[in-house]
């Protein structure tokens, strides 16, 4: 089924597919719902999935197109789903890359409807010991946004990715299907993803302390293809700094689109 809630400030738009124990996934990125719409197949088969276009992109809405965007802001987007999806129940909670920051703070000011959650790779730089060039680089990546448009702050925002010396990160060439009829939504929402998410979810900084009083219940995981590169930093730093094991998934940062099937096997067990 689909449907919509209204929150404050935005119209969510929904799906919910199969039955068992309450499953949210949080997309990152600028692809929506529709870029775990393959993962969310595959573990319909034995969870109730929940996902959702998180506000301001692909199908919901903004009632103000320009309003400032904020973590806290979303995970209580993502606490109001839970309350209408799965009344009364603890739910399993996965997040990817911007969607992985959101399920920390998900986790840390709402614990009680909160079972398990898995962060893939949530890019809270501000944990680094070197926080400031990061955000030096993010100050770079708004003003070339501002000043010369989406193109070249891609460009400034991908090089700030990729690993030290490597080349520029280019798309995988061969994408699955329904993953390459997802990219002309996917290129409609980046201009927002570029303005609006990228500068305040990456300004975050998540509760240590709480994190650490909650690491029963959460899996930091990252990709296998990923040392090295910004996004596995954080996650492997955390991991340290809690005390826990930091899981690997299939792939790189992306991996839940390039490497679908083993990825939700992984997802799977860790759940």
């Amino acid at each position: 089924m689909t449907g919509t809630l209204r929150v404050d400030g935005a119209t969510l738009h929904y799906d919910l597919r199969g039955d068992g124990p309450p499953l949210l996934l949080i997309p990152g990125g600028s692809g929506g719902a529709a870029s775990v719409d393959t993962l969310a197949e595959d573990l319909a088969t034995d969870h109730r999935v929940v996902t959702y276009d998180p506000r301001g992109m692909s199908r919901s809405t903004l009632d103000d197109p320009r309003a400032e965007q904020h973590v806290t802001e979303h995970a209580d987007d993502a606490a109001r789903l839970l309350g209408l999806l799965a009344p009364g129940r603890r739910a399993r909670v996965f997040g990817s890359s911007s969607g992985a920051i959101v399920a920390l703070h998900l986790l840390t000011s709402r614990p009680e409807l909160v079972e398990r959650v898995v962060a893939h790779e949530p890019p809270v730089v501000e944990v680094l010991p070197d926080a400031a060039e990061h955000r030096a680089w993010l100050t770079r990546v708004g003003e070339t946004f501002r000043t010369e448009g989406l193109r070249p702050a891609m460009a400034v925002f991908a090089e700030g990715l990729k690993k030290p010396g490597d080349p520029t990160p280019k798309a995988p060439a061969d994408l699955p299907p329904q993953a390459a009829a997802r990219a002309e939504q996917t290129l409609a929402n980046l201009p927002y993803f570029v303005g609006r998410i990228v500068p305040s979810f990456m300004s975050y900084t998540p509760d240590t302390d709480r994190l650490r009083a909650l690491s029963a219940r959460l899996v930091l995981a990252a990709g296998q293809d990923s040392p090295g590169e910004l996004t596995y930093r954080p996650a492997a730093h955390l991991a340290e700094h809690l005390g826990t094991d930091l899981e690997h998934f299939p792939g790189g940062h992306i991996g839940l689109t390039t490497h679908p099937t083993d990825f939700a096997e992984r997802l799977r067990k860790l759940l």
